[in-house]
This record gives C-alpha cells, sequence and structure tokens, in this order.
C-alpha cells in the first residue's frame, strides 16, 4: 500500500515536471513568435533597394507599396516571427522581411521642412566652423550621437550636425557606432 502511493506521487511528480517543461517550450517558442526581443520601437535602414512592403506580416498579405532606396531609415514598431512593422518618415506604415533590414543607423535630414541647406559643421557646437551643408531630404550615415548633436557622415565626409534636425533617431538619443 505505502509502495502504491509512493509510485502514484512519483508519476504525480513526473507529470508536473513534464507539464512545466512544455509550458516552458511553449512560452520559448512563443517568444521567438514575437520577434527578437530588441526595444521597439527601434531604427534601423533598408539593405537594398526595391523592398517591398506588405499589409501584414507574410507573403500571403498584398504589397502595399515598394521603398526604392537603399539606406533610408525606417522605424520598427512591432515584429512578428521573422517579420518587422516599419514606419518611414511620411507616417507610412507597413511590413517587411527582417532580411531587407540592416542595423545600420542612417538619418533623413529635415524632411518636414523645405528650407535648407542646413549647416554640418567640424564639432558638435554651433559656433564651430561649417564642413559642409546638407539639404533636406539627403541621406546620412550616422556615426554617434549625444542627445544635441550628431556626428554624420556623406560621401566620405564627416561632422555634427543638430540632433533635432534628423530623421532616424529620436530626441535625446545618446550612442556611439
Amino acid at each position: 500500500m505505502v509502495a502504491a502511493m509512493i509510485r502514484r506521487i512519483r508519476l504525480s511528480v513526473l507529470a508536473g515536471a513534464a507539464l512545466f517543461v512544455a509550458l516552458m517550450l511553449g512560452a520559448a517558442a512563443q517568444e521567438e513568435r514575437r520577434g527578437t526581443g530588441l526595444p521597439l520601437p527601434r531604427f534601423v535602414s533598408l539593405k537594398s533597394d526595391n523592398v517591398n512592403v506588405r499589409r501584414g506580416p507574410g507573403q500571403e498579405y498584398d504589397i502595399a507599396f515598394t521603398f526604392v532606396h537603399a539606406g533610408l531609415p525606417v522605424e520598427i514598431t512591432q515584429e512578428f516571427d521573422n517579420w518587422r512593422k516599419i514606419r518611414d518618415s511620411e507616417g507610412a506604415e507597413g511590413w517587411v522581411f527582417h532580411s531587407l533590414l540592416s542595423g545600420e543607423r542612417t538619418a533623413l535630414v529635415t524632411p518636414w521642412e523645405a528650407g535648407g541647406p542646413f549647416a554640418a559643421r567640424r564639432r558638435a557646437d554651433g559656433g564651430s566652423e561649417v564642413v559642409f551643408y546638407l539639404e533636406p531630404r539627403v541621406i546620412t550615415r550616422v556615426e554617434e550621437c549625444t542627445g544635441t548633436w550628431c556626428r554624420v557622415g556623406v560621401q566620405g565626409l564627416e561632422a555634427w550636425i543638430e540632433q533635432e534636425r534628423l530623421w532616424g533617431v529620436y530626441p535625446d538619443e545618446v550612442f556611439k557606432d
């Protein structure tokens, strides 16, 4: 009788352990389906020209529009499996396959303004020497940001521009590539 009771307890413990493992594996699989676990939202750039943006996270969804310029900055707002929901500087949204995106940081110079050009300076200082000027909607590489200034690169030249003039970095964001 005691031996039978011990067997039942062992079976209950084994069944509980098996259930626990199954739940943990299911949770891990569910987490994987949600995406990378990287912070959202975040900025990335398009890896290639002609990137189809779909209405949902899969090839069975219609193409909403197509980006035609590699390097364009986009903001990832959501993840599902290998698909990323992105938004561009004009607010257009849709889903792209993850391999079409790059972690390289780029930015658009003042896409909301028609005026310009804007001074890019030798140092992160408004009184510093102007190295070159940037027109609105020019795509730049972003090397680092201090929270108020960003070091950008265009056609082999590097200089600093006010962070508030860039779409592709967050206000007050600080990073160094």
